[in-house]
């Protein structure tokens, strides 16, 4: 905090009112909005951790900005070069702006639309905005980790495929048959040399909506490469689920664009895309494998068949055709993908059955209004305690007698004990609460614990029982484990009507509802 602080006096004079953590992205550089006096705009703030990464953005920021591209306006650079300051473009990145289209399995309003057609038309700018520099090299000279999109770079997103993809999956391949395919189709994909910027990461969560218009974020790892990986990138994000008709509509926005830097007509340039199309879905497999299937991420693994989907349109198009071994591999990871679809749809017809047996149930009836007939072990009103803990000092004990309840481990989730400036805080404490749920791995991790909790309070209901214990570990029984247990303890309360009894053990802070 210190060195934004110095960053921020230096550049406005003033010594920052406030400084906000932000929500992180893929990266392990942390975001901050800096707030001075009233009237003075907020700045980003941002601390990198790897110097030639660093040094990448500050390079492609200015050299954007000279070239008047919508992109943040760097402010300052400190001595070290490891912490910048930039424009403020809100909070509202394009793939937010998405979401009602995205939850209605791709059907977008003209609004939306408008938007993904500005920021197509914007995509050339950037790859044609080295053309004509009297010396490319130079330039390209900036990019990191490499200055261009070559075989080693192919190879390497391909190999990602086959280990953290085809491995994770259990999926039997024939390595000499599979890396032929390779090699063939890193030859199609590099046919093509220029100097065009490849953004790299082309896709709508680095994307910011300010005032209507799109500005554009997180361009570092750009580089040498062919126009059509970013428009398969833009175009074929699997949570997007563009309709193959608006796909088309934004492909004629791009050409129309690309005309005063390149000439193509679209017979010209889809069979390119295409292939550019397959290739990123095989990398997106790859990361969505190793953040999904490995690192059990559950937004990756779920993301995994709307990429399959993808890769069954490409085979029907013939994109595959020249590479017949990963025809077949593809072939496979369809009838692989079709048949867990099946056992999905089954188990989640087995799960409807229960919620509707529930949902009709006098159990989910508050208890002031339940009359319990005592035909389980107790003759009262059930009571929960709910607690969070850690786990170098022990599991809390259960003194009801019962023996029984759950015990949860919240150390899979991301930690803001990490991170000096959530240290001294807890997980009551609102900048920690949006620090978790911007980060979403406690979403998913208690959105299965609601209904695992659900199903238990509603029994001992039904039966009479009168306890139940809850407790939630962490490391120091501080943030995640104080999250969990506070929104359990109140979802239960307000569906249920019951007495929660909380006790987050290490911070010595115990509260009844009733």
């Amino acid at each position: 905090m210190e060195r934004i602080t110095q960053l921020y006096k230096q550049q406005t004079g003033q010594v920052p009112k406030s400084i906000t953590p932000l929500a992180g992205a893929g990266s392990n550089r942390r975001y901050y909005r800096v707030c001075g006096e009233e009237g003075q705009p907020p700045l980003i703030a941002v601390i990198g951790t790897h110097p030639e990464e660093n040094e990448a953005f500050i390079a492609w920021a200015s050299f954007f900005g000279k070239n008047g591209l919508p992109v943040p306006e760097l402010m300052a650079v400190s001595a070290d070069r490891m912490v910048y300051l930039q424009e403020d473009c809100g909070n509202t990145s394009l793939y937010d702006y998405m979401v009602a289209g995205r939850n209605s399995d791709g059907t977008y309003n003209a609004e939306v639309v408008d938007v993904l057609r500005q920021t197509i038309k914007c995509l050339p700018l950037f790859q044609f905005s080295t053309e004509g520099n009297s010396d490319p090299d130079e330039v390209f000279s900036r990019c990191y980790p490499q200055q261009e999109m070559d075989r080693t770079n192919v190879m390497f997103d391909l190999n990602y495929f086959k280990y953290c993809f085809l491995k994770l999956r259990g999926v039997e391949f024939n390595e000499f048959k599979l890396q032929q395919d390779f090699e063939r189709l890193a030859d199609a994909l590099l046919a093509e040399q220029g100097s065009t910027f490849l953004y790299r990461d082309f896709q709508s969560r680095n994307v910011m909506l300010k005032e209507g218009k799109p500005y554009f974020i997180d361009f570092q790892g750009g580089r040498r490469g062919p126009i059509y990986y970013d428009v398969a990138s833009f175009l074929w994000q699997s949570s997007a689920k563009f309709s193959d008709a608006l796909r088309g509509q934004l492909i004629d926005e791009y050409l129309k664009a690309l005309q005063p830097f390149k000439s193509l007509s679209k017979a010209e340039f889809l069979p390119q895309l295409h292939l550019f199309v397959f290739f990123r879905i095989l990398q997106v497999l790859g990361a969505y494998g190793y953040r999904g299937l490995w690192e059990k991420k559950a937004y990756f693994i779920n993301s995994i068949p709307l990429a399959i989907t993808n890769l069954q349109k490409e085979l029907a198009l013939g994109t595959c055709d020249a590479y017949p071994y990963l025809k077949e591999i593809a072939q496979t990871l369809i009838v692989q993908n079709e048949q867990e679809e099946k056992s999905k749809a089954a188990e989640d017809a087995k799960k409807a059955k229960v919620t509707a047996y529930l949902q009709n149930d006098t159990t989910y009836i508050p208890q002031a209004s339940l009359p319990i007939t005592g035909k389980g072990r107790g003759e009262g009103l059930l009571h929960v305690n709910v607690f969070s803990f850690s786990f170098k000092k022990g599991i809390p004990a259960d003194e009801s007698g019962n023996g029984g309840g759950y015990v949860f481990d919240c150390r899979s989730t991301h930690n803001p004990g990490r991170y000096e400036e959530y240290k001294p805080l807890t997980g009551l404490d609102q900048p920690v609460i949006d620090f978790l749920e911007a980060d979403g791995e406690i979403l998913t991790f208690l959105d299965s614990i609601y209904k695992l909790v659900d199903f238990h309070v509603a029994r001992f209901i039904e039966r009479g029982f009168t306890h139940l214990q809850i407790s939630f570990g962490c490391t120091g029984g501080r943030h995640r484990s104080v999250y969990s247990a506070q929104h359990v303890a109140e979802h239960i309360h307000k569906k249920f009507g019951v007495e929660v009894y909380i006790c987050h053990r290490e911070q010595n802070i115990t509260q009844v509802l009733k």
